[in-house]
């Protein structure tokens, strides 16, 4: 195990081609497995061990600098780029894995890698799937903009993505209804989400940012790989 994460530490690998064509990368296609019946866009947070850090080390960490005290190998042990964050209320401390899957074979077409902070929306354009068969684009109720919605209808995407009430104007019942029935295609990404947690991805053992993308791009690949594996099984073929 310390070898390998050896070799990953010393691994100069450029991932951002890799991931934002990530489904062509291990040639669906070429088993027939193309993007169909539109795409669904979604993030979920990886957690990673939780640091210890006083309130002073914290502060020169969100400057980007390194406590002067630290010993060599307690800066090997100390993840200074994972970020918190809140969801339903309750602290997060880790990365975020933002994925664009295909509704008809739930295959990762996409993938974005970044820190927990970061807002699910600002992936929404790196892990938009142009190969899709259909132009349905699916999304939670994290995701819709003005600005978004524009493009979409401009360049000939059907908007599926949830509405997102506001304080002083809730949603009318033709809104929530629509909300419900884009739940029940977009619950598919949770799918994917849950298959991905089983096999332990959704939990890093590792130090910095630039390994934590590295485990969440294989942990994505293995997915993709362990997807292919039940159709060859299952005997379903690529319409």
């Amino acid at each position: 195990m310390v070898k390998i994460i050896h070799y990953i530490s010393k691994l100069k690998l450029k991932l951002t081609a890799f991931n934002r064509n990530f489904g062509q990368k291990l040639k669906w296609c070429k088993h027939g497995f193309i993007a169909r019946g539109g795409q669904i866009i979604d993030a979920t947070l990886v957690p990673a061990p939780r640091q210890h850090n006083s309130r002073g080390e914290k502060g020169l960490i969100k400057q980007g600098a390194m406590p002067a005290d630290w010993k060599p190998a307690k800066r090997r042990q100390k993840d200074t780029d994972a970020t918190w964050t809140k969801k339903h209320g309750k602290s997060h401390f880790g990365y975020k894995l933002s994925i664009s899957i295909d509704k008809k074979h739930k295959i990762i077409r996409r993938i974005e890698t970044d820190t927990a902070s970061t807002h699910d929306s600002q992936h929404f354009d790196n892990v938009f799937d142009t190969s899709n068969t259909s132009r349905d684009v699916y999304a939670d109720r994290g995701y819709p903009s003005e600005e978004r919605e524009a493009w979409l209808k401009e360049n000939g995407f059907r908007n599926q993505i949830q509405r997102k009430g506001k304080r002083n104007k809730l949603l009318s019942e033709c809104q929530q209804r629509r909300n419900k029935r884009i739940a029940k295609t977009r619950a598919r990404v949770e799918h994917v989400f849950g298959a991905i947690e089983q096999m332990g991805g959704k939990l890093l053992r590792t130090i910095g940012q630039a390994r934590a993308n590295f485990a969440m791009t294989m942990v994505a690949a293995c997915y993709n790989l362990k997807r292919l594996v039940y159709f060859e099984e299952t005997g379903i073929r690529a319409l």
